[in-house]
């Protein structure tokens, strides 16, 4: 970093130069190419959409592709362009750059705008990120439901730009960032596809180690939840978990609730005991229907409808990760029912079988199986927490390479 500020106070001791995109780039406004137009192989196309979900700072390859006289009638991107987005559903998201430094000609279409330069693009697309362009395009973002920055307003924004040698130094640093954070991720999916294999395999039926294969209904009791509305919830009292945090808050078992409930309500309270495991029995996909946590709290919690709590004498966690495993969810496929609003009732979940091992045997499962969580899981120690903490690195670094005194 010193390197790199002596480098800029040496060579712009007046401060660095601002100027509009458009005083030093030309705009091309993309059109048409609707995902339709899409073959295996052909002309390398990005889609608006796919900035979005797919790219980061910069691409060498396109993951979709149009037949060439289609891409005839589109936007041309040179190795070295960016492509920026003009549309979003956010307003984080209106503006969001890539840099093309493929070896060919590729195309976009509509809803994004091509940026044609003489800048180093990677540096451009870095800066794209930023707290200060964030400012900028905010201030020129129309629309209520859909977000939208035009090519015209795009081109009044200004932006930092230093000497190239100052671009391509930069743009060093925060690459080796992305790249550190990049090896992270695939370290991490690796980790959880590797923890899914043991996961399945730990917890499938193997006769060798005295497995007993048997039916939930026979091994604990299911209680329906009652009525807790969100609207119920207090910053203090009873504590209780609603179906829908099971989907996006809880992991395989907690200890503590995020939500609470008054104790004047307790007459109309299901709760659920330490070693309780508690499942969600209604979502929008199949995927997360009867998805379960392990309650090992002190305390008993109220559990509201659209959950059950399952009473037994298992290793609680044991459950907890059988719920996750592919020999659960193939049994669980066929008992779903309804439409828009999927379920699965109390009864066909008591239906469900599982491979039983002896006690102990569980609790050595679920110790290998706990390192595993916390290594994909945990926020606070594990590979996410290592990705957060690289993240946060990285745009401080970005943040602080890329704000310039403006030469006067």
């Amino acid at each position: 970093m010193n390197q790199i500020e002596k480098l800029i106070a040496d060579m712009c001791p007046g401060g660095v130069e601002h100027r509009a995109i458009g005083d030093f780039s030309e705009l091309v406004r993309g059109n048409g190419m609707p995902k339709s137009d899409f073959v295996e192989n052909g002309v390398g196309c990005i889609h608006y959409g796919q900035i979005y979900t797919h790219y980061g700072i910069w691409t060498s390859e396109t993951i979709s592709f149009v037949p060439a006289e289609k891409a005839r009638k589109l936007a041309k991107v040179n190795p070295g362009d960016l492509i920026v987005t003009n549309t979003s559903e956010n307003v984080e998201d209106v503006c969001k750059a890539v840099a093309w430094i493929g070896e060919s000609q590729i195309v976009t279409g509509g809803h994004a705008t091509v940026l044609k330069h003489n800048q180093n693009p990677k540096y451009l697309s870095y800066y794209m990120q930023t707290p200060n362009f964030s400012i900028e395009k905010r201030k020129r973002a129309t629309g209520t439901k859909v977000m939208d920055v035009s090519a015209k307003k795009l081109a009044k924004i200004r932006i930092p730009l230093p000497p190239l040698e100052i671009q391509h130094a930069i743009v060093g640093i925060l690459d080796k960032f992305t790249e550190l954070e990049a090896e992270l991720e695939a370290e991490l999916e690796a980790r959880k596809k590797q923890y899914q294999y043991y996961r399945n395999e730990f917890l499938d039926y193997d006769a060798s180690r005295g497995d007993v294969w048997m039916p939930l209904e026979e091994l604990g009791q299911f209680i329906r939840g009652s009525g807790i509305q969100k609207s119920d919830f207090t910053k203090s009292g009873i504590g209780c978990i609603h179906y829908g945090q099971i989907h996006t808050h809880y992991g395989t078992w907690a200890t503590t609730t995020k939500s609470f409930i008054s104790p004047n309500h307790s007459s109309r309270l299901r709760m659920a005991h330490q070693g309780d495991l508690i499942i969600a029995t209604t979502s929008e996909d199949d995927e997360a229907v009867a998805k379960a946590v392990a309650w090992l709290g002190n305390k008993d919690v109220a559990v509201g409808t659209d959950a059950y709590i399952f009473r037994h004498s298992l290793n609680a966690k044991f459950v907890s990760y059988f719920f996750q495993t592919e020999l659960f969810q193939s049994q669980k496929r066929p008992r779903i029912t309804g439409t828009k609003v999927r379920r699965i009732s109390g009864k066909s979940l008591a239906k469900i079988r599982i491979p039983l091992p002896p006690l102990e045997v569980q609790h050595e499962i679920v110790a290998i199986l706990d390192r595993f969580d916390a290594l994909v899981n945990d926020l606070s120690h594990g590979l996410p927490a290592e990705i957060n903490a690289r993240r946060k690195q990285y745009e401080y670094y970005r943040d602080r390479l890329l704000t310039f005194k403006e030469a006067e």
